[in-house]
């Protein structure tokens, strides 16, 4: 895979995991599905303030966890098919996605974060951001993080640090073809962001049919790396 290609996957995954976050986000009263950590603070804040939003938040955890253990297995089998992981994990989350907003057409609306409709769509898209995490630490490892950039802007700052002010000129090549690697996903991901909250604005939740049709491509590009042309 060449370098101008790694880029193109990390950015079309950031943008998605970023408009996928920050769409549920907005829409289902503060439910973080990219990554766990925003869930454990707000379950922390909810013994505190006691706001009876912790139900999305605890059953976020399991669902996660579920459909990360669910691709290490489906992972592990289709290795020794040698088949396409990355390829059947996309479809996957394309098809969690489009659940996701189909239930966001076709329930009524939540007035509230444990009402069932709320529940159904942000379980799904937390199964979906579960699979793009374990894809990215099982199959995509030479790829940065596309969903916690929290790592990537880390990560990025060093990197800069050591670009303007180290002696070693190897130090700084490394660093250097880093960051190459880590900004587009950094870039990307906010702009997934800020598109999700436009999305969900112009659409609602049904505006994660966009990230499910991201997916679909993507599974489209990875398959025909499968099976190149002659």
């Amino acid at each position: 895979m060449t370098s101008s290609n790694t880029t193109i996957d990390s950015s079309i995954l950031g943008f998605i995991a970023g408009f996928v976050d920050t769409c549920v986000f907005v829409g289902l009263f503060g439910l973080f599905t990219a990554h766990v950590t925003g869930n454990f603070v707000l379950i922390g804040a909810e013994l505190v303030h006691h706001s009876g939003d912790v139900l999305p938040k605890l059953l976020a955890l399991p669902v996660f966890m579920l459909a990360v253990a669910a691709a290490a297995k489906a992972v592990d089998a289709l290795r020794q098919r040698r088949r396409n992981a990355v390829v059947a994990i996309l479809v996957f989350e394309a098809l969690f996605l489009f659940m996701s907003a189909a239930a966001a057409f076709s329930l009524k609306a939540a007035a509230r974060s444990g009402d069932a409709s709320a529940l159904a769509i942000g379980m799904l898209a937390c199964a979906a951001m579960g699979l793009q995490n374990a894809m990215m630490r099982l199959e995509l490892t030479a790829l940065p993080s596309t969903t916690v950039m929290t790592i990537n802007v880390t990560q990025a700052v060093i990197d800069a640090v050591t670009i303007v002010s180290s002696t070693d000129i190897q130090k700084r090549n490394d660093a250097r073809a880093r960051s190459f690697r880590e900004w587009p996903a950094i870039v990307a991901f906010t702009l997934g962001a800020a598109s999700g909250a436009a999305g969900y604005a112009f659409a609602g939740l049904g505006a994660l049919a966009v990230p499910a049709l991201l997916c679909v491509l993507l599974a489209a590009r990875y398959a025909g790396l499968q099976h190149p042309a002659p």
